[in-house]
């Protein structure tokens, strides 16, 4: 005679009777609670957060999880009590254009603050009794889209930006350390792209001391800060790993736009118009990949992220060693669109999308469980509760939602996914020049690889000074604009 399948119901109290008797402790127990599909599937709006005047670009918990804080096109942040829906602070950060992140450092009483934005700028507000003083840390020539802090360390983090440089900040000098500036690893893109415009950064929380960045092309890469020779005597451009779906090695028309680390260092890694992947340690190409052309060029490897038509069993063997988990379904094609784990232990993946809806997969097998609708344009950002099963979801609308497990019905999963993708379109906005200031960018940046520094310091001192000057008029424009609150939430122009 089959056993019936165990459903989620039955699980709990099992679990439940366990724990009475003394055979699962009081935290395992909390764990698998809080783990459950069950309330994930019974997710629902808990409470709107309304006070900006701008999409809202980042959500935060802080470590304790009592408060979020948020940045926006408005260039404030602000911190919420997100359980009773009030403000407890808000206050300009001192940007000249719209805040990409904003997270608050550990161990700091929640009083230190750190943020990027699209002016390039990395600043460090500290909350005072009466105030709210903030400073210029580091500047990237670009912007400066996501910046990772040391887990546990109240002082140390790290920045990237579209200029391809990576940053180390130390607050308690406020020193900012150029590591290195982040290049293409296949010399013939050199021409076009003389450096990765990089979109994510992130820390492994298992050894801080690697960290991994991407951008403009198709690869992930793992660094290792101890390699660093902290009295500039060694070049810190050095790769500790690289990680890319071999179907999408040599690929030019992909990029990425978010990364995380899990508590197991599982790399999960967000494609624009593709899909997203999840890496173990041992899914590496090393620190010295050779760039070629894809072992599967049809579309259907794209979907299911290996390679089918490899021509030799070597290559097939290999091929099926580095198979990272796929998550698909979703659409990232139109903003900087991060990823994130949910879970006490990562059991979940959830990402935005372009149709205004929430994903969430298993991440173990990748299958697909719930669908939330969660905004009128695009979901950008996801922010898991440290501690409990809840949700921060923000995106074009200039609102953040908290999602709590409070439906008395499990939702059920939509029948057809594929109508809430978007229609794609011939090249992602990765690949577009989308302001004056992205185009002085790419012309400073040819300008600077084919002068030496050495012999034309004078003159390339002078081109970066024109170069400032263009770009503080072009922010000055762009502000003068988007101080009408309409403006503000153009999802073209005025989202990260």
């Amino acid at each position: 005679m089959k056993k019936r399948p165990r459903n989620n119901l039955d699980k709990a109290v099992v679990n439940l009777w366990q724990r009475e008797v003394g055979h699962l402790s009081t935290r395992n127990f909390a764990l698998r609670l809080a783990a459950s599909e069950d309330l994930l599937l019974r997710l629902d709006l808990f409470r709107k957060l309304d006070k900006h005047r701008g999409c809202v670009n980042t959500v935060s918990f802080n470590a304790d999880g009592d408060i979020l804080v948020s940045g926006s096109d408005d260039r404030r942040v602000v911190l919420w009590d997100w359980e009773t829906g009030k403000v407890k602070l808000s206050f300009h950060s001192g940007h000249n254009n719209n805040v990409f992140q904003a997270k608050i450092m550990p161990y700091s009483d929640d009083r230190s603050i750190v943020t990027c934005a699209a002016d390039g700028q990395v600043r460090h507000a500290q909350i005072l009794e009466r105030d709210v003083n903030t400073k210029l840390l580091a500047k990237h020539h670009g912007r400066a889209h996501k910046l990772a802090i040391e887990p546990g360390s109240p002082y140390i983090f790290y920045t990237c930006g579209e200029d391809g440089l990576v940053q180390h900040i130390d607050l308690r000098t406020a020193a900012a350390t150029e590591l290195f500036t982040c290049r293409p690893l296949d010399d013939s893109r050199s021409g076009y792209m003389p450096f990765i415009h990089l979109n994510a950064i992130a820390i492994d929380p298992r050894n801080p001391n690697l960290f991994a960045v991407a951008g403009s092309d198709e690869y992930t890469r793992l660094y290792d800060i101890r390699k660093y020779k902290w009295d500039g005597s060694t070049d810190f451009g050095q790769l500790t790993d690289c990680f890319c779906p071999v179907h999408l090695i040599g690929d030019e028309q992909v990029g990425i736009t978010g990364l995380a680390f899990s508590d197991q260092s599982e790399l999960l890694v967000s494609y624009n118009d593709e899909c997203i992947y999840l890496f173990t340690k041992d899914m590496g190409l090393g620190p010295n990949p050779v760039p070629s052309s894809p072992l599967s060029p049809h579309s259907e490897a794209s979907e299911k992220g290996h390679n089918q038509s490899s021509a030799s069993s070597s290559a097939m063997e290999a091929d099926e060693k580095s198979i990272p988990q796929v998550y698909k379904g979703h659409r990232n094609f139109e903003t900087v669109k991060g990823v994130s784990f949910f879970g006490p232990r990562c059991e979940y993946v959830v990402s935005g999308s372009d149709c205004g809806r929430i994903f969430i997969w298993r991440k173990k097998g990748g299958e697909l469980i719930r669908v939330i609708e969660a905004d009128k344009h695009v979901v950008n950002c996801i922010e898991s509760h440290p501690h409990t099963t809840v949700l921060a979801s923000s995106g074009i609308e200039n609102d953040i939602k908290i999602w709590t497990p409070k439906a008395e019905e499990r939702a059920p999963l939509p029948e057809n996914i594929e109508q809430f993708k978007p229609k794609a379109r011939p090249r992602g906005w990765m690949f577009r020049v989308a302001s004056p200031e992205d185009l002085m960018l790419q012309l400073f940046s040819l300008q600077r690889r084919r002068s030496n520094l050495e012999e034309n310091g004078e003159n390339s001192s002078e081109g970066r000074e024109l170069l400032e000057l263009i770009l503080s008029s072009f922010n000055a424009d762009s502000d003068a604009s988007s101080d009408d609150g309409e403006d503000a939430s153009a999802p073209e122009d005025s989202c990260s």
